[in-house]
């Protein structure tokens, strides 16, 4: 019942349409219950009338039109809870929607790491459908349930106690019964949820990566990967359905065998003569009537155990504590100079295996520092840990002497402006992507953007400039043009500290050429951190800080590291080599030579 009581209050604030969606269900359960009783009416005139006794006419012309109105009334109501039901319905999206996608953005970085994206929204879809059709059913069945049951057994304890009591007691017999399979189905459904979960990761995985898939022709391979699990639903599902209907056939077995122990009853009672046909026709009515409620509490008794497994996942992930977190004594971060400190910085990320250990450097105001090291160091990690995307585990990160452990997260992300190796677009237009670092700039500023970043000119030679669509990920944008748009809204964005993650060694050379004069304008008048992946790109920096092990093994200038003998000095000779072993070497530090 936690879990139920759970769904119900987070959609708690959507009682108004709860209440209005109840009293209209019971409104058309209240109008169908007055059928039987003027039907009774009519039939016990009629069986009067065929003995040879007065007959009303006007009367039973007059019941016969209160049973068109009757019948009016309910498709009235029936309309009316319908319309109910879908905004509510719409609401309830909006609300569980909205809800999921703010807390998935609060969580850290580290969640992402560890789950698919398509798992994410598999999750969000699924929950949100069962909550929503649970919430719905509950308020559509459980008030008319109530009042269906009361009504019927009122009526039927005035002209039958026996049969009343043969009525009451199909409940506690149906529902026990129901409950049996409660347990078992949720294991088979969690079983199935998962399988559902991994398939449809998979899936957004391989459309968001189609060329990859098409250039080394895995369509199959990831068909069958994709088909096996479905296979596996289909395994799964087999027994759990099984194991379903073989207690729905017990459960009608046993309401077959109650009610013919009550027509039984009733028809001879009626044959000795206890009962009128009038009353005989009410009390059958009635015990059809009665199915409606019984089915009704039984189908509500297996949504609640279909809502309670499909919606773990959901309330799982709403139960993601985000790591980082502002203080409550945060206050926004204020750059004057932007000098950025890191003082005996230690992380790990699973907790175990240290990434780096007791990271020192400065980077100056209004200069240049770039970070030299092989693959998997931990430069990457350096940037994500100034924009606090994880937190550190032991020592601290400074701006202008504000630890950003103790600033608002959104003022901190704010004065950093980011140009990523994989130029990060969405779909949509170029001014809509130029316009993400700040929404509210004009044309004007936009533009002014786009030339700073050598853009305007080919954004100008499409047929529809800056509107055009640029289809998912930038993917109708060259390598040289997408990544021009990205320095674009990081020159928008015109923030005083930047972070470089430099990536032009796989452009052709006009393109590099215009993308790097682009980021000379860009890192003018900032302080930029850059994970460097050309030569010459390095030699123009202010400082070089070099990792080993995810330790700082020299900090110096160009000229300074020339000559150590250490990673730099040792760079700048396999540049000077020109061999396919140097090429080799330079590789593993992610380095070209230009």
């Amino acid at each position: 019942m936690k879990s139920v009581w759970r769904i119900i209050r987070f959609t708690g604030s959507l009682w108004r349409y709860y209440v209005s969606v109840s009293i209209i269900t019971i409104l058309v359960a209240a109008t169908s219950q007055l059928v039987p009783i003027i039907t009774k009416a009519v039939i016990d005139d009629i069986t009067k009338a065929a003995g040879g006794g007065h007959v009303d006419v006007t009367r039973i012309a007059m019941l016969a039109a209160l049973i068109f109105v009757v019948d009016l009334g309910q498709t009235a109501f029936t309309n009316i809870g319908g319309y109910l039901g879908d905004v509510l319905s719409a609401k309830q999206r909006r609300l569980l929607s909205t809800r999921y996608y703010d807390h998935v953005m609060s969580l850290p970085q580290r969640y992402f790491d560890t789950e698919l994206t398509g798992t994410i929204i598999n999750r969000m879809n699924r929950g949100i459908t069962q909550i929503t059709q649970y919430t719905q059913t509950f308020s559509n069945n459980f008030l008319q349930f109530l009042f269906s049951t009361v009504f019927t057994l009122a009526v039927v304890a005035y002209y039958s106690w026996p049969v009343a009591v043969m009525l009451f007691s199909l409940y506690p017999i149906y529902i026990w019964l129901t409950t049996l399979s409660n347990e078992k189905w949720q294991n088979y459904q969690k079983e199935i949820n998962s399988d559902s979960d991994i398939a449809s990761g998979r899936f957004a995985e391989a459309v968001s990566q189609v060329r990859v898939v098409k250039s080394f022709v895995q369509e199959a391979f990831e068909l069958k990967l994709f088909d096996r699990l479905q296979r596996k639903i289909v395994r799964t599902t087999r027994p759990q359905s099984r194991h379903w209907h073989k207690h729905d056939t017990l459960r009608r077995s046993v309401l077959a065998i109650m009610n013919f122990a009550l027509y039984a009853f009733i028809f001879i009672q009626t044959a000795r003569g206890h009962y009128t046909i009038g009353t005989m026709v009410l009390l059958i009515q009635y015990v059809q009537m009665y199915r409606i409620p019984l089915f009704s509490i039984s189908f509500l008794v297996s949504q609640t155990q279909r809502a309670i497994a499909n919606s773990k996942d959901y309330f799982a992930v709403m139960d993601e504590v985000p790591e980082i977190r502002d203080r409550q004594s945060a206050k926004p971060l204020k750059v004057s100079k932007g000098v950025i400190k890191f003082d005996a910085v230690d992380f790990r990320y699973d907790r175990s295996v240290p990434v780096l250990t007791g990271l020192s450097f400065t980077i100056a105001s209004d200069s240049k520092l770039a970070l030299v090291g092989e693959s998997g160091q931990g430069k990457t990690t350096i940037t994500s840990l100034l924009l606090r995307l994880y937190e550190v585990d032991k020592g601290s990160i400074t701006i202008d002497g504000q630890n950003i452990n103790d600033v608002q997260q959104a003022s901190l992300r704010d004065q950093i402006a980011v140009v990523f190796q994989e130029p990060a677009l969405f779909s949509g237009t170029i001014r809509e992507n130029i316009a993400y670092a700040r929404p509210s700039a004009s044309t004007e500023e936009i533009e002014a953007a786009a030339k700073a970043a050598n853009a305007h000119e080919f954004i100008t030679g499409f047929e529809h400039g800056y509107n055009s669509m640029i289809g998912e990920r930038g993917l109708r944008l060259s390598g040289g043009q997408k990544q021009r748009v990205a320095i674009a809204r990081a020159l928008l964005k015109d923030a005083p500290i930047l972070i470089l993650d430099e990536a032009t060694s796989s452009l052709d050379t006009k393109s590099e050429r215009q993308v790097q004069q682009a980021l000379e304008r860009l890192m003018k008048g900032r302080t930029t951190l850059i994970i460097a992946h050309r030569l010459s790109t390095i030699q123009s920096v202010d400082q070089i800080v070099t990792l080993v092990n995810g330790t700082i093994d020299e900090v110096g200038s160009p000229d300074e590291l020339a000559t150590s003998g250490g990673i730099y000095s040792r760079l700048l000779q396999l540049q000077q080599a020109h061999t396919r072993d140097s090429q080799e070497k330079l590789q593993a530090y992610e380095m070209t030579e230009a």
